[in-house]
């Protein structure tokens, strides 16, 4: 109580109320979110969805870092250098500022198959996704937000009514889909109960 008390009472003389409101709020909790999958599927809380929107994809320049940056919450992610291989994937989203992720050359030809289009001038090219059966659940109000380890080993933080993404043949790579972005780029085929 007295380094709470001591922490507030710091930020209040150094940033005012705003700076303290700011201090506490920056606190998100930690949540394993294999094991919150699996809780939620236990509970029946999860559906199946597909990613199937067209995509656009180039090739990334080895040692090349992508920020993943979601509009109206800026920055949801950042990859680790990109290898020799990997793809840069750009989600066609407006609502989201049609964010990019980096997808790992072993992933992305069964992800995304065959180019539908030529390069353009930054070396884009459409994809069609493979439409691949994912486990999925929205994070319910009461959840609230957390933040958990990404597989490729960055932090994420999840919100309420973003969607948590699972491989149904590999239960470690769960992600989050921010809610926008789940909503333009997924097409839910059982939906999750809430």
């Amino acid at each position: 109580m007295r380094t709470a008390y001591a922490g507030f009472f710091c930020a209040l003389l150094l940033g005012g109320l705003a700076g303290a409101s700011y201090a506490m709020a920056g606190e998100v909790s930690s949540k394993d979110q294999v094991a919150l999958f699996a809780d939620m599927k236990s509970g029946g809380r999860t559906g199946i969805a597909r990613k199937t929107k067209p995509v656009d994809a180039r090739p990334a320049v080895v040692g090349e870092i992508i920020v993943t940056t979601i509009r109206g919450e800026g920055v949801e992610t950042k990859s680790k250098p990109a290898e020799e291989g990997d793809w840069v994937v750009r989600n066609r989203c407006p609502e989201t500022g049609n964010e990019e992720i980096l997808v790992k050359a072993a992933k992305f030809p069964t992800r995304y198959g065959e180019p539908q289009s030529k390069a353009d001038a930054q070396g884009y090219r459409t994809f069609i996704p493979k439409g691949t059966d994912m486990g999925y659940f929205i994070v319910p109000r009461e959840t609230g937000e957390f933040a958990f380890t990404a597989p490729w080993g960055e932090r994420m933080v999840a919100r309420p009514g973003d969607a948590i993404v699972q491989v149904p043949d590999d239960p470690t790579d769960t992600y989050r889909i921010a809610a926008a972005s789940f909503a333009c780029t997924y097409e839910v085929v059982t939906p999750a109960q809430r």
